[in-house]
Parts: structure tokens; C-alpha cells; sequence
């Protein structure tokens, strides 16, 4: 099969997105809008006439074109209808001939060798609440209990809140996400809101908000993207009431409830107390560049 490198520029939007869509895993991610506003750079890796796609965010340093994670997006890699593994070896390896630096997620789908899998876990909302609720942990039930003891309020929220909470509380353990990404991230959220696919929930104790949460949706998944609890919510389990409120708002939704990870133990826990299951993607670092791996370091 023919595979051929564009830039965004030069490809066919229409054409991508409705590989995409039609594709058997059509994340949110590897859409274009998403990554014209996402990714400093990106090219695409093409088959055929656009049969399958591979979105590949980029960056420059020295000269040289190199891959990288761009925020708030999780996992890309191939997608299409019906493609065998061989099919995937193919892009990874035209990758590599490409692009001799970086780091790369490939989606759930896609079996890549020499990968580190990443934890995903996601919850399916077909059911009622009181189905999915029945099968939480005994731990988070009695955590739920203990934060309805508590006056909250479980409203709606803004991006800007959210974006803002989450900058506050967490721009030192997410140091690479920069002022220029959050602005991006913003408006690809009113992009989003626009199309009413924008979520945007937060719980209150009296004024003082002590957890927020902001998801994206597209026919198949709400996405967690931002969720923050500050050190006053987490004693009154504000994160446990938000998900709980969530999960029970979209319940029968027909959505998966994506978690959007995580490697952390405490964190998968948390998830998984819900039900969620471990749905892993592969991860890729490769260098080719012995001699100059310094440089990228710097």
C-alpha cells in the first residue's frame, strides 16, 4: 500500500475527517479542527485516497523535524475501516523513515511492538445510574455517603473556570503546557461549545467551587480532559461527588465516559472504583540520532 507524508496545509480536510468518523476508533483527537488548534505543526500520513490516517504532531529544534505529545491529546495513531496489523507495522515504519526523534501515542486499536502501554480507563454509560452504581467500589459508596453529608452543588460551569482552576492548581506538575496552550485549548473549547459538545461541570460548597471537571464529547465518547479538586474538596470528597454526578447525569447516554488515564496507582484506583476498565494504548519514544540526543535534552 502507497503511503505518502503531507502537511496539514495540503490535505484534504473533508477527505481526513470522514476517514476518521468512519473509522472503527474516531477520536476527538485526530480530527483536524482538533489538531489545527491543538499541535504547533502537524503532517499526515496517508494511504491510498485516504483510506487510512496517521496524524502526526510536530516540532523543529535545530533544524530538524521531530515528534512530540501535544496537550490535551491522548492517543493517536491509525485509524480507518478494517485495517489489518500489517497495516499499522507499515505507518510506524514510515514514521520512523520520516521522522528520526520523538514521542508518539498510537489509539487502543493498534498493536505496536516495543511499545509501553498507558493505562485508559473507560466506563460505558448505556445503562442506568442505578446499574452502573451498583457495581462501584464498596470504598467509593461509602466515600459518596460521606459527601452527601456535605452541602454541594453540582452545576454548571465555564471553560474559562476550568481552564483557569486547573492552570492554578496544577502548572507545576504540567510544566510543558505553556500560557500559548491553554489559549489554544480555549478556543478550541468554544469551538466545541459552538456545536454543543462542551461539558462543563463543577461542584460548590456555598461560593467556594472545590472541584471542576471539563470534558469534550463526540458521538461516541465524553473525554475527561480537565479535572481538579482543590485540598478543601478533596476532604469533602468533591471529587467523588462530581464523577458520581457525571456518570449519573449521562447515564443511558449511550457514551463512553473516557477517564482519560491514568499511569499514577492512586488515580487508576480512583477510576477503576467506578467500574471503569483498562482500555491501554501504546507508547512510542524513538532516537535515531545518537550524536545529537544531547541537543533535544536541552
Amino acid at each position: 500500500m502507497e503511503l505518502q507524508l503531507l502537511s496539514s496545509y495540503n490535505i484534504d480536510k473533508y477527505k481526513w475527517d470522514e476517514c476518521l468518523y468512519s473509522s472503527t476508533a474516531p477520536f476527538i483527537y485526530a480530527s483536524s479542527a482538533y489538531l489545527n488548534k491543538m499541535a504547533d505543526n502537524w503532517d499526515g500520513i496517508i494511504a491510498g485516497n485516504y483510506e487510512y490516517i496517521m496524524p502526526i504532531p510536530w516540532r523543529k529544534k535545530f533544524g530538524i523535524k521531530y515528534s512530540y505529545a501535544a496537550p490535551f491529546i491522548q492517543q493517536l495513531g491509525v485509524f480507518g475501516k478494517n485495517f489489518q496489523q500489517q497495516t499499522v507495522n507499515g505507518f510506524n515504519k514510515f514514521l520512523h523513515e520520516n521522522f528520526k526523534y520523538g514521542d508518539y501515542s498510537f489509539n487502543h486499536l493498534n498493536e505496536v511492538e516495543h511499545a509501553q502501554n498507558r493505562n485508559n480507563y473507560t466506563l460505558s454509560l448505556a445503562s442506568r445510574y442505578s446499574a452502573t452504581s451498583f457495581i462501584y467500589s464498596d470504598k467509593l459508596k461509602a466515600d459518596l455517603l460521606k459527601a452527601g453529608k456535605n452541602v454541594l452543588d453540582y452545576t454548571l460551569a465555564t471553560a474559562a473556570e476550568a481552564i483557569d482552576m486547573f492552570s492554578e492548581l496544577y502548572s507545576e506538575r504540567v510544566a510543558s503546557i505553556s500560557q500559548k496552550d491553554y489559549s489554544n485549548f480555549y478556543a478550541l473549547c468554544l469551538l466545541k461549545e459552538k456545536e454543543n459538545d462542551l461539558i462543563v461541570r463543577k461542584v460548590s460548597a456555598g461560593k467556594e467551587t472545590m472541584a471542576i471537571n471539563l470534558l469534550l464529547k463526540d458521538k461516541f465518547r465524553m473525554y475527561n480532559l480537565i479535572s481538579c479538586t482543590t485540598p478543601a474538596g478533596r476532604h469533602m470528597f468533591a471529587g467523588h461527588f462530581i464523577y458520581d454526578n457525571l456518570i449519573k447525569e449521562f447515564s443511558q447516554s449511550g457514551l463512553v465516559f473516557d477517564f482519560e488515564g491514568s499511569d499514577i496507582p492512586g488515580i487508576a484506583h480512583f477510576y477503576k472504583s467506578f467500574g471503569a476498565i483498562n482500555q491501554p494504548y501504546p507508547n512510542i519514544h524513538f532516537n535515531k540520532l545518537p550524536y545529537i540526543l544531547q541537543l533535544f535534552k536541552r
